[in-house]
C-alpha cells in the first residue's frame, strides 16, 4: 500500500457508482462516551465552521479488481463491511459537553446505488473524485463515503473517510476485508472474516479509565520527564518555516521515494548490524539529518502509537513499527490476514501520540550509537503509551488545550511497513494506495513507509519558500544517511549548500 497524495493518482477512466448509507432512525443500539481523539477532532470542527481556518481532514483508500465486476457482490461485500463495524454506523451528539455515539443496529443498515456517470477522461473523473472526497464533514452524517470507476475489464473501488472514524492502519484493514467478502460472495460463498472488535467499545472504556485522571499523577511521569528536558509540551520542528505563530496555511502534499527494495533490504541488514530495524535506522536517520542541517543534536518529537493490542492499547503492531518494523496485522498475508487478536481487524482511530527524545551520535556519522539511541528511548516510550494523548495535552499544557490545532510545527514522524498488515502480501495485486488530507495546517509532518516497491515518505507541508526549500533539502540529506547504513559509503553525495532561510528554531 502507497501513500501518495491523491494528485497523484492515476485511476483509469469509467462509469463512476456511488453507495449511500440509508437507516431506519430509531434503531439505534448503543450510547457510548467518544473517545478522546473523537472528542478533540469533533471540537475543533466545531470551534472552526464558521472561521477561515478550517481544519478538514479526510483518509481516502483506493484498490484494484480484475476482471468483469459483480457489482451485486461488492455491494454486498460494502454494506456487510458497515454491519461489521460500529464505528461506521455511529452519530455523534454533544451532551452536556461530552460527546457521545450513537451506534444504529446493524440490520438497520441499507445501501442505495447511484449511477454517477461515464467519465471518458482521466483530468474530469480525477476531479469529480477529488471534490467528492473533500465534501466529507465532521459534523454530519455518515462519516465516510464508498463507490467505485467501473470498466470492461475492471474497477477501482474507493472508500473516503473522516479522520474520526479511522486510522492510517484501518485502511488495509478495509481492502483486505472488501477483497475478501468480494472474493467469496462473487463466488456465491459466505464470506469467512477473522473476528473485528469494536473501536466505540475501546473509547468508551479510554474514557472511563483516564477521565479521572489529574496532573499530579505518577502515570504522567514520562511525559514530566520529556516537557523538562523539551522546555515544553510540543517538540517544535527544529527550522523556521516561515509561519507565523497562530497562522494556518494551505498544505503542499508529496510524495516521494526514497529507497528501491534492493537497498531497503540493505538498510534492514545495516540496521540489524546495529542492533536495530528499519523502523529505529529510520529514525535515526531523520534525526541524523536534522543534526547535519544545523538541527539540535538531541532528537525530540512526536510519534503516533498504535494502540491495537490484545487489551486495545499499547505498542504491538504499531503505527510507527517498533522492532518488528511494522507487523501491524498479525500474519502478513492470506485472505483475512491471519488469525491475531481482534484489534488488529478493527476499524477506528486506535492511535495515541508519545514523544519521544534520543542524542545523536557523535558528529552525526556514528549511525550505530545513533540507531541504539532510538532503539533504547523507543523502549522506554513503550512502557508508558497508555496515558491518552490529547488527556495529557489537557493536563500538562491546559494553555494551548483550546486550540484547534498545534500551536506551532511540531516535529512528527511516523512509519507503517504496510507489508505486514492484513493481507499485505497481496498489495502488488490489489494496488491499494492511501490517500492522507489536509486542508490547512502550521507545519510538516512525515509518513515514512515500506512497501514491496522499498521505502517511500508522504510529506505535508505548509506553502511557503522556507517549507519547500527546507523540505527538498532535508530529504535529499535523508536518504544520504540511509544510503550510509545500508552500507554505500563510498557513494555518498557531495554535502548539499545549508538554504539560507533554514536557520535553526531552536538549539540543544
Amino acid at each position: 500500500m502507497l501513500q501518495i497524495p491523491f494528485s497523484d493518482a492515476t485511476i483509469e477512466p469509467g462509469t463512476v457508482i456511488s453507495w449511500s448509507l440509508h437507516t431506519k432512525r430509531a434503531a439505534a443500539i448503543s450510547l457510548t462516551s467518544a473517545s478522546f481523539n473523537q472528542d478533540k477532532h469533533h471540537s475543533s470542527s466545531e470551534a472552526t465552521r464558521s472561521t477561515s481556518d478550517g481544519i478538514a481532514s479526510s483518509i481516502t483508500v483506493t484498490f484494484e479488481i480484475t476482471g468483469e465486476l459483480d457489482t451485486k457482490a461488492l455491494e454486498a461485500a460494502l454494506l456487510l463491511l458497515v454491519r461489521r463495524h460500529e464505528v461506521l454506523r455511529c452519530e455523534f451528539q454533544r451532551l452536556a459537553g461530552d460527546l457521545n455515539c450513537t451506534a444504529l443496529a446493524p440490520d438497520s443498515i441499507t445501501l442505495e446505488a447511484e449511477e454517477v456517470g461515464r467519465f471518458h477522461n482521466g483530468d474530469d473523473l480525477h476531479t469529480h473524485l477529488d471534490k467528492t472526497f473533500k465534501s466529507i464533514d465532521t459534523l454530519s452524517w455518515p462519516l465516510f463515503l464508498m463507490g467505485a470507476v467501473v470498466r470492461d475489464n475492471g474497477a477501482t473501488v474507493y472508500l473516503c473517510f473522516d479522520h474520526i472514524v479511522c486510522d492510517g492502519l484501518s485502511m488495509p484493514v478495509v481492502v483486505n476485508e472488501l477483497q475478501t467478502s468480494y472474493a467469496a460472495l462473487s463466488a456465491a460463498r459466505t464470506p469467512e472474516l477473522p473476528a473485528a472488535a469494536s473501536y466505540l467499545t475501546f473509547g468508551d472504556d479510554q474514557r472511563r479509565r483516564y477521565a479521572a485522571l489529574r496532573p499530579d499523577d505518577d502515570r504522567l511521569r514520562y511525559w514530566k520527564d520529556f516537557i523538562r528536558g523539551n522546555g515544553g509540551f510540543f517538540p517544535r520542528f527544529p527550522f523556521d518555516l516561515g509561519v507565523p505563530e497562530g497562522h494556518l496555511y494551505p498544505l503542499v502534499n508529496r510524495a516521494l521515494p526514497l529507497l528501491d527494495p534492493h537497498r531497503t533490504d540493505a538498510l534492514a541488514a545495516g540496521a540489524r548490524a546495529s542492533g536495530g530495524s528499519v523502523f529505529t535506522a529510520v529514525l535515526a536517520a531523520a534525526a541524523t539529518a536534522q543534526h547535519r542541517f544545523g538541527g539540535p543534536g538531541v532528537y525530540r518529537g512526536l510519534l503516533p502509537i498504535s494502540e491495537r493490542t490484545d487489551e486495545g492499547r499499547g505498542e504491538h503492531g504499531g503505527v510507527n513499527a517498533g522492532e518488528a518494523d511494522g507487523a501491524a496485522g498479525g500474519a502478513a498475508g492470506g485472505a483475512a490476514g491471519g488469525a491475531s487478536n481482534p484489534w488488529q481487524h478493527s476499524v477506528g482511530w486506535f492511535v495515541n501520540t508519545m514523544p519521544i527524545e534520543f542524542r545523536v551520535g557523535e558528529g552525526g556519522t556514528d549511525h550505530a550509537t545513533t540507531i541504539a539511541r532510538a532503539r533504547t528511548a523507543y523502549g522506554a516510550l513503550q512502557r508508558h503509551t497508555d496515558i491518552p494523548f490529547v488527556r495529557a495535552w489537557e493536563l500538562l499544557a491546559p494553555e494551548t488545550f483550546a486550540l484547534h490545532h498545534w500551536p506551532f510545527p511540531v516535529n512528527f514522524f511516523s512509519y507503517i511497513d504496510f507489508r505486514r498488515t492484513p493481507g499485505g502480501l497481496q498489495h502488488p495485486l490489489w494496488k491499494p494506495k492511501l490517500h492522507v488530507w489536509a486542508a490547512r495546517g502550521n507545519g510538516i509532518s512525515h509518513w515514512f513507509h515500506r512497501t514491496a516497491t522499498g521505502l517511500h515518505v508522504n510529506m505535508l507541508h505548509v506553502d511557503t519558500p522556507q517549507a519547500h526549500e527546507i523540505g527538498d533539502a532535508l530529504h535529499e540529506e535523508l536518504v544520504r544517511v540511509l544510503r550510509e547504513i545500508a552500507g554505500e559509503r563510498d557513494s555518498v553525495p557531495v554535502p548539499i549548500p545549508r538554504p539560507s532561510r533554514a536557520r535553526p528554531a531552536v538549539r540543544s
